[in-house]
């Protein structure tokens, strides 16, 4: 397939030349359109200042959502209104600095693009920023927004969060309106934030989230499963354990180790991986249908995956994940939080193989699919360095827990 063509009015767009532009032109692997600011919040309010890159997957009145794809941007007609997570970040103040790029229809965790090229990571030069929020995450990282506004549905704010050094946020399903989210797999996808220090994750927080349920008990056990420490690569194991202690430290925490969860994890993340595929291709398959050759090789490979499950095979593993939800809620009652790596490892290089870089996914979905399938709140802290590279260490609270969860952010710092 031939790259779309597009008129003046939609290069512009998306951005103007591909790649960085020593002369000030937005660096198009970060953003899709970039302005000063592209759209102006209320004027005031507790975000009034916050710059903000907003995510190629949200409405923003007036502009299309490309998710990450130019045949996609090219057939897109403008929105007629924002999406409900950002009318409400704009509402309390917040400057939209831009939309930022995405790995295409937010399938992939690595932070490349075929389309449009990888976005710098600075925390780790010459390695990839983590997907798919990576144009967020990036542009945080950068400094050129204080604050990035994504989705997470199988890790895509934790993974760029940890590989980039930053806090992260995922919400129990369902606490932020997804209005005007492009969706991926909707019995996982929320909206999700990035912002480069504590206050302002939790400030972003107190907007978007509902207030807490009255009676929450404040978390009192920190738990550590060592089977789930395992998944991660030896390195980040020796970096997990005082960097955790330190965080129960300051956070008041007693902290508990147990070998494992009950259950099969190995079946989980089959199961998992199984159903978002399922809603992957119930999203977006008519799309990839009708535009053969149009995506990268990756993203290409997850949706043909997608096509093949059978209904079958997605009630089979339905029943699963309910199980395991069962399981997990269980394991984090409202006084807990589960300790683990955000991610198996430091971020791959960049020009990294595709068999290291599929191993890397592989390993690090069996930690973040424990909070995605469970519908459960999971904030990733930048407190680990392994190899002298960030990697961020995740609590997993109670259904709910949200603004307890954005405390302990605060509280670690």
């Amino acid at each position: 397939m031939s790259p779309p063509i597009v008129g003046p009015a939609a290069a512009a767009e998306q951005g103007g030349t591909m790649g960085p532009n020593p002369s000030g032109a937005a660096d198009t692997t970060v953003w899709r359109v970039r302005g000063e600011p592209l759209v102006a919040g209320s004027g005031s309010g507790p975000l009034r200042g916050v710059r903000l890159a907003v995510k190629d997957l949200f409405a923003v009145a007036g502009h299309r959502i490309g998710a990450g794809n130019p045949y996609r941007l090219a057939e897109a007609s403008p929105e007629a209104e924002h999406a409900w997570a950002v009318r409400a970040l704009l509402e309390a103040g917040a400057d939209i600095t831009g939309i930022a790029q995405t790995d295409e229809f937010a399938y992939s965790l690595n932070g490349t693009n075929a389309h449009y090229g990888t976005p710098p990571n600075p925390a780790a030069p010459g390695r990839v920023p983590g997907g798919s929020s990576s144009g967020p995450a990036s542009a945080v990282a950068l400094g050129q927004a204080d604050a990035g506004l994504g989705s997470d549905t199988a890790g895509s704010v934790r993974v760029p969060a940890s590989y980039c050094g930053l806090h992260g946020m995922r919400p129990t399903h369902g606490a932020v309106p997804v209005t005007g989210l492009l969706p991926l797999a909707p019995a996982f996808d929320t909206v999700g934030w990035l912002a480069r220090d504590a206050a302002l994750l939790g400030r972003l927080g107190d907007v978007l989230l509902p207030p807490a349920a009255p009676g929450l008990p404040a978390p009192r056990l920190a738990r550590v499963v060592t089977d789930l420490l395992d998944l991660a690569g030896e390195p980040v194991r020796a970096a997990f354990r005082p960097a955790a202690s330190e965080l129960a430290r300051r956070a008041g925490l007693r902290i508990e180790e147990t070998p494992a969860l009950p259950g099969d994890q190995t079946e989980w993340a089959v199961a998992f991986t199984t159903v978002q595929l399922a809603q992957a291709w119930q999203s977006d398959g008519a799309w990839v249908d009708a535009h053969p050759g149009a995506l990268g090789p990756g993203v290409t490979t997850r949706f043909a995956r997608a096509a093949a499950v059978t209904a079958e095979e997605r009630a089979t593993a339905r029943a699963v994940l309910d199980e395991a939800t069962r399981t997990l809620r269980d394991a984090v009652p409202p006084d807990t939080v589960l300790l683990l790596p955000a991610t198996s490892a430091p971020a791959p290089p960049a020009g990294a193989d595709s068999e290291g870089r599929t191993a890397t996914r592989q390993a690090t979905v069996r930690l973040t699919c424990l909070a995605s399938l469970a519908g459960l709140p999971c904030v990733a802290l930048p407190l680990m360095r392994v190899g002298g590279l960030p990697v961020g260490l995740c609590a997993i609270g109670a259904h709910g827990s949200d603004r307890a969860l954005l405390r302990l952010a605060l509280a670690a710092t």
